[in-house]
C-alpha cells in the first residue's frame, strides 16, 4: 500500500465500460466497511468512447481524492491501451488488473495512427505486477459483455479483505434487478483471476 492508512485504486478505460459504476461500488463497499473514502472521476471529451478515469482512496483518514503518479496501489484497466497509458501511476509493488480487450480510439479508427502491437509485453515488463485478464470473454460467459466492470471489480475484491456479503449488497443496490444474477456471476468469475 502507498502509506500506512490509505489504499489508492485507479480505474481507467473508455466511456461506456461502466468505470464510474465500478468505482462507485468500491467506494460504497469501503464506506460500509467503516473506511473514510474519497472519490474523483474524469471523463474524456466523449462520454462514450473517450478516456475515463476514476480515483478511489480509502483508509482511516484520506485527505485527497486524487492519486498522484506513482502512488496507486491498484490499477483496474478496462482496456489494454488505457492500461499501458496509466501503468505509470502504480506504486512500487502495485498491482494492475488489465482487460486484454482492445477498443480503438478515434485516432486509430480514423486511420491516422495504428493501435500499438506490443502492449501486453510492455505491461508485463513494467515495474508493477500486471495481471492480464480476458474480462470481455469472462463477462460474455457470465451472460453479458457489459459486465466487464464486474469481472475486474471481482478481481480487485479478491485482493482486498472485504466481506463478500457487503459486495453482494452494494451490487444488488446499484444494478437493475434483472441483471443482478449476470453481474454477480461476472463478479465471482473475476474473483478467480
Amino acid at each position: 500500500m502507498s502509506d500506512q492508512t490509505t489504499t489508492s485504486v485507479l480505474f481507467a478505460g473508455v466511456g461506456g465500460q461502466g468505470i464510474v459504476l465500478a468505482s462507485s461500488l468500491l467506494a460504497t463497499v469501503c464506506l460500509d466497511m467503516g473506511h473514510d473514502v474519497k472519490q474523483s472521476e474524469v471523463h474524456g471529451m466523449a462520454q462514450r468512447g473517450g478516456s475515463v478515469t476514476s480515483h478511489v482512496r480509502f483508509g482511516s483518514q484520506v485527505s485527497s481524492p486524487t492519486i498522484p503518479a506513482g502512488e496507486a496501489d491498484y490499477l483496474l484497466a478496462f482496456e489494454l491501451l488505457e492500461g499501458a497509458r496509466w501503468c505509470g501511476h502504480l506504486a512500487a509493488g502495485g498491482t494492475a488488473l488489465v482487460n486484454r480487450q482492445r477498443i480503438a480510439p478515434i485516432t486509430v479508427s480514423s486511420g491516422a495512427l495504428e493501435y500499438p502491437g506490443d502492449l501486453e509485453r510492455q505491461l508485463q515488463s513494467d515495474g508493477g505486477s500486471a495481471i492480464l485478464v480476458d474480462a470481455f470473454d469472462m463477462a460474455r460467459t457470465a451472460g453479458s459483455t457489459r459486465a466487464v466492470n464486474m469481472v475486474l471489480l471481482g478481481g480487485l475484491a479478491a485482493q482486498l479483505d472485504f466481506d463478500t456479503d457487503v459486495w453482494r449488497q452494494a451490487i444488488a443496490n446499484r444494478v437493475p434487478p434483472k441483471t443482478l444474477e449476470t453481474n454477480w456471476k461476472a463478479f465471482e468469475a473475476g474473483r478467480g483471476v
